[in-house]
Formats: structure tokens, C-alpha cells, sequence
């Protein structure tokens, strides 16, 4: 399928899928929909301790490099398991420039490295920050109870509905350690249903720049 960059309101940047109409990120802020989404309402749960991350949709890599920026701010010691199963090319990633609309000079190489690691093994990218890429289909998964946290950054239901099903969320769920969360942009109810039908405590918080509600699930 023909992808291509486009600007977000943001400034910032990200892919978008000519044939489905569909982006990596939101067309109203690339980064501020990451920053809303995975860091306000997810990452920042967790202060001081040691974190295992699983992200559904590794993608630019945006996610994981924000994530890796706020870490030691929130003193986190962080295992990250990005899950792509079509990961971008070299010329995107460098059309996408997010360690300059990040201002993160000093992370240019540590970005280089997420992308050009070898899948299905674990790097170090820093002192605090450890990254394994898994080249899969999601519906693969198979974790059980290894992530204290899951970025859920599928391409939405519309035109990948079979992601966000009850037997999907199940998945999730049992992948998740107890007391663990996941964190999606998507808001609809058919979404927090299958959620619920498996387990999570969902909650509906405010959405990023361009949408209503979000949804955060709890595993208690």
C-alpha cells in the first residue's frame, strides 16, 4: 500500500496510508497525541521503579522515543517490546525528523539504534533502557503476564477491525502482571466492551488534540 509523510497540527510529522485514509498518528499532533496518550495517561503511572512495556504497533518508533526521553525524568529502568509486523523504511524515519521537532539532539543516535536493532533480540539503548523488536502479526502474542503496561497503537477499527475484538483484548489482558494497564487512543464503545467483557477496569479520560475520550484499562 502507497504511504506517504504528511504535517500534522502539531508540526510534527507521520505516515499516512494513501488506500485506507488512515495515519500512524493523528492528523491534529503527531506528538501531542503520543505525549496524551501514552505518557500523561500511561507511562506516568509509574514513578521510580522498574517497567516492562509492550507496544502494539512499533511503527516510527515515536512512542518508544518518548517514552526513552521521559524516562529519566520519572526514574523508570525500562524493558520495551515493540510488536510491528511492517516496519518502515530508512528514508521514512529520516523524513519523519522527530528528534528535531523533539528538540532530543542527544537521542539521534539511540533513535538510529531502536530502528536498526535486530529483531527478536534484546538491546541496550541506554543505562535505563532496554529494547526488543518483535516482526509479527499481532495476533500472534502470546505473552502471559510479562508487561506492566501496553501501548495499544493499532490502526484503528475501520479498517482493521479484527484488532479490536474480545479475543484480541484477551490477549492483552493475559499479558498483562496484575495491577498492570493499557492505554489506547481509541474511545469506542464497542472498544471498552471487549475491554470489559475480559477483565479490565476501563476508564474514559479526556482524548488527545481532535478527540472526545480515550480509553485506560486496568488489570486488578
Amino acid at each position: 500500500m502507497k504511504r506517504e509523510i504528511i504535517t500534522t497540527a502539531d508540526g510534527s510529522k507521520t505516515i499516512q496510508i494513501k488506500d485506507w485514509e488512515e495515519q500512524y498518528h493523528s492528523k491534529h499532533g503527531a506528538v501531542q497525541e503520543a505525549y496524551h496518550v501514552f505518557i500523561k495517561n500511561g507511562l506516568e503511572l509509574f514513578q521510580d521503579t522498574e517497567l516492562d512495556i509492550l507496544e502494539i504497533g512499533f511503527g516510527t518508533g515515536l512512542n518508544a522515543l518518548i517514552t526513552l526521553k521521559e524516562s529519566g525524568r520519572l526514574k523508570l529502568n525500562i524493558g520495551y517490546t515493540g510488536v510491528e509486523a511492517y516496519p518502515i523504511s530508512r528514508t521514512e524515519r529520516q523524513q519523519l525528523d522527530y528528534i528535531t521537532s523533539l528538540k532530543a539532539e542527544s537521542l539521534g543516535h539511540m533513535f538510529d539504534l531502536m530502528h536498526d536493532a535486530t529483531w527478536e533480540k534484546e538491546v541496550i539503548i541506554s543505562d535505563n533502557f532496554r529494547l526488543k523488536k518483535e516482526k509479527k502479526d499481532f495476533k500472534k502474542i502470546a505473552s502471559s503476564r510479562m508487561f506492566d503496561l501496553i501501548y495499544f497503537d493499532a490502526f484503528g477499527a475501520r479498517v482493521q477491525p479484527e484488532l479490536w475484538t474480545v479475543a484480541m483484548f484477551k490477549k492483552m489482558y493475559e499479558a498483562l502482571r496484575t495491577k498492570g494497564y493499557l492505554v489506547t487512543y481509541a474511545a469506542k464503545g464497542s472498544v471498552r466492551r471487549a475491554m470489559q467483557e475480559v477483565g479490565f477496569e476501563v476508564e474514559r479520560l479526556p482524548g488527545p488534540p481532535g478527540k472526545r475520550e480515550m480509553l485506560r484499562g486496568h488489570k486488578v
